[in-house]
C-alpha cells in the first residue's frame, strides 16, 4: 500500500461512519468539490475549444487535483507522526463513506409514511430522489426508497472502499470527485450532453467493477438475514442488465431478489414520463416495512465489505 496504517484508517473511518453518520457541522470535502466544480465550469467553458472538449478539460484536471492534493496531504501528515497520518486518512476516508447516513434518510421515510401519512412520506422522499413524488402511492414511495438504498450502497461505501484498498485514502477521495462531478454534471440535458458526458462516463467506468462485486456480498448477507441467497443471485443475473444505467442495475437487482419485491417501471422526471424496464418481474411490491429491511441489508452489507477490504489490506501489510 501506498501509505502507513491504511487497515487501522479503515476501521476508524467504517466505526465514525457507523456512529456519526453525516453530521451537518463537519467540514466535508465533498461540499468542497461541489464548490470547485462550480468555480471551475464557467473558466472552462470559457476556453477556446467545444463543450465536449472543455467538459473533459474540467473533469481531468478536477480528479487529479483531488488525488494529488489529499496525497501530499496523507505524506504531510506522516511526516509529522505516524498516529497523525492514520488519523487524517481516517478522516478522509470518513467523508467517502455513507452508509450510516444513507440509512438515517431511507428510514426517515419509512417513520414519516408510519406516522404522518403519505403526503408527508412523499416530501421526506423527494430529499433523496430525483423523480417526482407527487403522483407516488405507498408503494410508490416505498420502492424509491429501497431503489435508493440499492444503488447508494455502491456509490456510498463499496466503490470508496474498493479505491482505498488499491490505492489508499487518495485513490478514494479522486473517486469521490468524479462521483459528486457526474451528480452536478453528468445530465442529458441541453447544458450538459457534451459538456458532463465524460464526467458521466468516468462515473460509469469506475463504478462497473464495485457495482458487479456487491452482489456476492449482497447475497452472502441476504443468506445470512433470511435464507434468499440463492435468490439474490438469481434475480441479479437475469435483471442486473435491466437498466439505464451500466451499474445500477446490479444492486438494485440483487436488493430486488433479497426482498422478493419488483423495481425499476414507469417514472417521471422532470416532467416526462420514463419507462425504465421492471426489475424482479413477477414479485411483490414494496411496502413500508421494506425499507427497514432494505436499511439492515445495506448495513450489514457494508460490514461485510469492511471486513473483507480490511483482510485484503492486512494481507498485503503483512503477507
Amino acid at each position: 500500500m501506498p501509505v502507513e496504517g491504511p487497515a487501522l484508517s479503515l476501521t476508524l473511518a467504517v466505526a465514525l461512519d457507523m456512529l456519526l453518520g453525516d453530521p451537518l457541522w463537519l467540514p466535508h470535502p465533498v461540499r468542497w468539490m461541489g464548490k470547485a466544480i462550480l468555480w471551475a465550469e464557467p473558466r472552462f467553458r470559457a476556453l477556446p475549444f467545444g463543450p465536449m472538449v472543455t467538459g473533459s478539460l474540467m473533469a481531468a484536471s478536477l480528479v487529479i487535483f483531488a488525488w494529488i492534493a489529499s496525497t501530499v496531504i496523507v505524506r504531510a501528515s506522516i511526516s509529522v507522526h505516524p498516529a497523525c497520518g492514520v488519523l487524517v486518512q481516517a478522516l478522509m476516508l470518513f467523508t467517502c463513506i455513507s452508509a450510516r447516513d444513507l440509512a438515517d434518510a431511507a428510514m426517515a421515510v419509512g417513520k414519516t409514511l408510519e406516522r404522518s401519512g403519505l403526503a408527508a412520506g412523499r416530501r421526506t422522499v423527494s430529499m433523496i430522489v430525483g423523480r417526482e413524488v407527487d403522483n407516488l402511492d405507498e408503494r410508490g414511495v416505498s420502492r424509491a426508497t429501497v431503489e435508493t438504498v440499492a444503488e447508494n450502497l455502491v456509490d456510498g461505501f463499496v466503490s470508496p472502499l474498493f479505491f482505498a484498498v488499491i490505492g489508499g485514502a487518495p485513490l478514494a477521495m479522486a473517486y469521490k470527485m468524479i462521483n459528486t462531478l457526474d451528480s452536478m454534471v453528468g445530465y442529458k440535458n441541453d447544458r450538459y450532453l457534451y459538456f458532463g458526458r465524460v464526467s458521466a462516463r468516468m462515473d460509469d467506468v469506475v463504478n462497473f467493477i464495485p457495482a458487479r462485486l456487491a452482489v456476492p456480498f449482497i447475497a452472502l448477507t441476504a443468506r445470512w438475514l433470511n435464507g434468499r441467497g440463492k435468490e439474490t443471485l438469481q434475480v441479479a443475473f437475469r435483471d442486473g442488465r435491466c437498466h439505464a444505467s451500466p451499474n445500477a442495475g446490479y444492486p438494485e437487482a440483487a436488493f430486488a431478489g433479497a426482498l422478493r419485491i419488483w423495481m425499476g417501471g414507469a417514472n417521471d422526471y422532470h416532467g416526462k414520463r420514463v419507462d425504465k424496464p421492471v426489475i424482479g418481474k413477477g414479485l411483490g411490491d414494496a411496502r413500508p416495512n421494506h425499507i427497514l429491511q432494505a436499511c439492515r441489508l445495506m448495513l450489514a452489507t457494508s460490514v461485510l465489505v469492511f471486513v473483507a477490504a480490511a483482510m485484503i489490506i492486512l494481507f498485503f501489510e503483512f503477507g
